[in-house]
């Protein structure tokens, strides 16, 4: 391999541009699902503190229960079913 510094430029494009086709080809569902199980998993709590992952997961967990006891509310009230 040659010390040209444009060959080194070159390279780095194209390894620039892999990466932003390799980004942007990721599904939309797939991406979403995986932030989502992320989140509700309770990913972002600190390490090691077990209360913490765990008040996360049932308050995520609640919160969308809640939701969806919500939206059947609403659909009930406006007789959608």
């Amino acid at each position: 391999m040659s010390n040209d510094p444009r060959e080194a430029a070159r390279a780095a494009e194209a390894q620039a541009a892999l990466g932003r086709v390799k980004r942007d080809s990721e599904s939309l569902l797939g991406s979403s699902m995986g932030r989502a199980a992320d989140h509700f998993t309770g990913s972002d709590a600190p390490q090691g503190d077990k209360i913490e992952l765990w008040g996360r997961r049932i308050g995520r967990s609640l919160s969308l229960l809640g939701v969806i006891v919500l939206a059947w509310w609403l659909g009930h009230q406006l007789k959608a079913w």
